[in-house]
């Protein structure tokens, strides 16, 4: 299961509330590149974030912490989880730095290995998803919350992500590595960026889990 924001549900920076397919979205590509052995689940909302409840979203269910459980009850069993969180704790609502960002989506790695999934299922492995950086202009981007700040702390999040990883003994991914956002929204993936995740990603697992 892909449990992510709006860059996993795939928003078209492109295309003013545009979609990617659903076969370009990097959870698509997943799909294909694992094969049909494996069934990927996307559970991408926009605007989500790792535990905040963000007071000007117009739909009130974008706190991950809140979401979780629920998409782990309705989806269970599950092989790998993967979480896709941070962007959107970046809004500078939140005041969150870097380090606390990162202890949100480790209390969400947190709930996945503790989940009570029942006698017939086996605990899924975590993998956490540093999200891509947010690019510099996002202050003047139509995307209320965000503050230029969030560009220098977005670059900081996988330090901080990969330490909650390795403590809580999940897998961990580095989106920003071979993703990027769109000069066009500062914020979301264009085409290309969605096909590079998706293919590391698939390579992560088929390594590490398969």
């Amino acid at each position: 299961m892909c449990f992510g924001d709006s860059n996993t549900f795939g928003t078209d920076p492109l295309v003013a509330g545009g979609r990617h397919p659903d076969d370009m979205r990097w959870t698509g590509i997943l799909q294909q590149q694992l094969g049909a052995d494996w069934r990927v689940i996307e559970e991408g909302l926009g605007g989500r974030t790792a535990v905040y409840d963000d007071p000007i979203e117009p739909v009130p269910t974008k706190n991950g912490a809140t979401a979780l459980p629920i998409a782990l009850h309705s989806h269970r069993p599950l092989d790998v989880v993967i979480i896709a969180l941070g962007t959107n704790d970046l809004k500078s609502m939140f005041h969150a730095t870097p380090r606390v960002i990162a202890a949100g989506i480790g209390l969400l790695a947190h709930m996945v290995q503790t989940y009570e999934y029942g006698p017939q299922c086996a605990v899924p492995q975590v993998i956490l998803v540093s999200p891509i950086h947010v690019k510099p202009g996002i202050a003047a981007s139509v995307f209320a919350g965000f503050e230029e700040d969030a560009v220098e702390r977005s670059q900081q999040l996988a330090y901080w992500i990969r330490q909650e990883a390795q403590a809580r003994g999940c897998g961990f991914v580095d989106a920003s590595r071979v993703a990027e956002a769109s000069d066009a929204d500062k914020l979301h993936m264009e085409l290309p960026s969605h096909r590079a995740l998706g293919t590391v990603l698939a390579e992560y697992i088929t390594q590490h889990y398969a």
